[in-house]
């Protein structure tokens, strides 16, 4: 995802990219897929654009907000979150044909969510922000992550185990780690000055972290 609409699709695992047409100029910042198929994207102005062919071609939605989206996560093909500037944070439950403002609590701009589930999901911003949700975004709680650095991505593996990551350049990055769903989160060193913009992890142990000048950062010991 990138400037002006960029959109790139790999199936040889990172191999070779092949460009894809999104239909839009916008900037496009969080992406989510819940197979190879079904995907939805999201950038400023409040874009929304899903597929459901693998990217070949990519339907606009009506998010009902003009303000930047910045993340998004979708647990089914139907259900999904995503978040943006001035706390903003909107919900569908019929895959995207309808997105439903929800209340976050505070303005800072929220640049990441995570859902494990329907009900269960963290979302990360600025100053330090980590909200979390147990009921599908009704309510959110803020949580004290110990820092107020920006925070831009964070990958949850399960109801207890969370990622997320941040940092301004010339600083060393943001990593934060819980493993009580986050009653806790605890600073991990990074090595590098980069911030960091994304983190996945697919299982409790193995996770990778990229960010500014082309730095990427792996781990298979839960970032230990």
């Amino acid at each position: 995802m990138g400037a002006a609409g960029t959109i790139l699709r790999t199936t040889d695992g990172g191999g070779t990219w092949t460009l894809q047409p999104s239909g839009t100029t916008v900037t496009l910042e969080g992406v989510s897929f819940v197979d190879a198929n079904i995907g939805t994207a999201v950038g400023e102005n409040g874009t929304i654009l899903r597929t459901i062919d693998g990217g070949a071609t990519w339907t606009s939605q009506s998010s009902g907000t003009t303000y930047f989206l910045v993340g998004v996560s979708f647990v089914d093909a139907n259900i999904g979150t995503a978040v943006g500037v001035y706390g903003t944070i909107i919900r569908t439950t019929d895959g995207g044909a309808t997105w439903t403002s929800q209340s976050s609590g505070t303005t800072n701009s929220l640049n990441g969510v995570s859902f494990v589930d329907a009900n269960r999901g963290t979302a990360v911003g600025s100053s330090g922000t980590i909200l979390s949700t147990t009921d599908g975004g009704a309510t959110w709680t803020p949580q004290s992550s110990g820092t107020t650095a920006g925070l831009s991505g964070i990958s949850l593996v399960d109801a207890k185990i969370g990622i997320a990551v941040g940092g301004y350049m010339g600083i060393p990055a943001t990593i934060l780690r819980t493993t009580d769903g986050g009653a806790t989160w605890t600073p991990q060193s990074s090595g590098t000055t980069s911030a960091l913009g994304g983190v996945s992890f697919v299982d409790a142990n193995t996770g990778t972290a990229v960010g500014e000048v082309g730095i990427i950062l792996r781990t298979n010991t839960g970032g230990e």
